[in-house]
């Protein structure tokens, strides 16, 4: 039997000059005249229909599975897992009402889909505390195509989503992970593990309906030694722990491939889930200072080395390193920190130092050039053998941007440092024959497969002779 709430909405879409409180009091006095003891609510409005001259079809509940949806299907029951959520988010409509959106992903063991809960469904009772791996059924949902022309499931006013204990098939969500060094081209619901590799920032930009948006770049490093650009659009540090340690193991749920500038690439969204294994009290961190410099944004950032040789990166956004200079030794207790990536504000604590013998000089940090490996920060000192040239790059995305290159060796051997976009200006006014020392330097196979040296927002350039 229908629902009281179908039934009541039913009755009101072909009767909408009929409110609510109308068809509760023909409720009442429809069990009034045929007195107690036979007729429920539900039961009143079907009589209540049939006085009004409306049909009240039992409608039938279709079960499916994810890889049988299609477009237009109506009152389908789904059992599934969750992979992930997003927060609730308020939109508005053309004619400026607002509503409520939540988006999650659910998977069984032949897809996974897409769900869009709407309104008062997005903050269903629960659904905040639903966890990736979590068995629920959605139930009375209806489909849509989304903007790719996948099918979407649509929880609305007439449907619900129940969380369930149940013994299921549907395999968990352990089941689902796979290494970073196993994804391939154009994947999509992905759940990736991998170890940081390297820093954690954040980056700000601006969507497509011109609103500004932060992410999360970061690089994880698979099983087989080689690391992968990731991006989590719509998420920032403050979402992730305070401490994260050098090569944490990190997992990420809801995740697909794309070929960016950089070969290939993963990407996620706000209803991502991040989980970061590796997790430590916070420590003071003991650094002499390589580099500083004010970047675009107005904060001061830093290269530090540590007593084992590290590279530590330092992003300061209190203004503590304005009277630091390269070359001190600075304590600090940070407030994050993200792999080598360390975070100060107003919350931390710094100080100058004595010089400490502990941390090594900045002469003892250079890599001979036969010596660097893609994949890995250093400093190198070598002298320019072809100056730097500047030119216009297209990107397979269409975008223009600028690269500056110039040809260095050092005994070693000899090797390619680029800058793209704003770190092309880095190789501005040097010329051949210069000494110089670069530090914090990336190296990654170019685009002729060949290992080359790629500034970094952390970079600095001095010239030595």
């Amino acid at each position: 039997m229908l629902e009281f709430e179908e039934l009541l909405e039913k009755i009101q879409e072909q009767k909408p000059e009929l409110t609510k409180q109308d068809i509760e009091d023909r409720i009442k006095q429809k069990k009034e005249k045929i007195g107690t003891g036979y007729l429920t609510d539900q039961g009143a409005l079907f009589l209540i229909a049939s006085d009004l001259g409306i049909s009240l079809k039992q409608t039938l509940k279709v079960e499916m599975n994810l890889k049988d949806l299609y477009v237009g299907a109506k009152d389908v029951s789904i059992e599934s897992r969750v992979l992930n959520i997003s927060p609730t988010k308020q939109f508005s409509r053309k004619d400026g009402s607002p509503f409520l959106l939540r988006t999650m992903t659910v998977y069984d063991n032949d897809s996974a889909v897409s769900v869009k809960l709407w309104d008062e469904k997005a903050n269903l009772p629960g659904i905040e505390d639903l966890k990736p791996g979590d068995l629920i059924k959605i139930i009375k949902a209806y489909v849509k195509s989304d903007l790719n022309g996948s099918p979407t499931i649509n929880v609305g006013s007439g449907s619900n989503i129940e969380s369930t204990n149940k013994e299921s098939e549907i395999r968990p969500i352990d089941d689902l992970t796979i290494d970073v060094s196993e994804v391939k081209e154009n994947q999509s619901n992905l759940v990736v593990s991998g170890k940081i590799d390297g820093n954690i920032t954040t980056l700000e930009f601006t969507n497509r309906r011109g609103e500004p948006g932060k992410g999360l770049r970061m690089r994880l490093k698979g099983n087989d030694g080689t690391a992968k650009g990731v991006v989590i659009w719509g998420k920032d540090e403050s979402l992730l722990p305070k401490v994260i340690s050098q090569n944490a193991k990190v997992r990420l749920l809801g995740v697909r491939t794309k070929i960016g500038n950089q070969g290939l690439e993963i990407h996620g969204n706000e209803a991502t889930l991040v989980e970061i294994e590796g997790g430590k009290e916070s420590e003071p961190v003991i650094v002499r200072i390589a580099t500083i410099k004010r970047n675009d944004g107005g904060k001061t950032v830093a290269i530090g080395i540590d007593n084992k040789k590290n590279m530590v990166y330092v992003s300061d956004s209190s203004n503590m390193l304005v009277p630091i200079s390269a070359g001190d030794v600075i304590e600090c207790m940070p407030s994050q920190v993200f792999g080598n990536s360390i975070t100060i504000n107003h919350d931390s604590f710094l100080r100058k130092i004595d010089d400490d013998k502990s941390v090594p000089p900045l002469s003892e940090l250079r890599t001979k050039i036969s010596d660097v490996k893609s994949g890995n920060d250093y400093c190198v000192e070598a002298i320019i053998l072809k100056e730097p040239e500047k030119r216009e790059v297209q990107t397979k995305t269409g975008e223009t941007i600028l690269l500056s290159e110039m040809f260095v060796e050092d005994d070693s051997g000899q090797i390619w440092i680029k800058g793209w976009r704003n770190q092309a200006i880095l190789l501005d006014g040097h010329s051949v024959g210069e000494i110089i020392s670069v530090t914090a330097v990336n190296a990654k196979a170019g685009l002729e497969g060949r290992t080359e040296l790629f500034l970094t927002p952390f970079s600095a350039i001095v010239k030595k002779n």
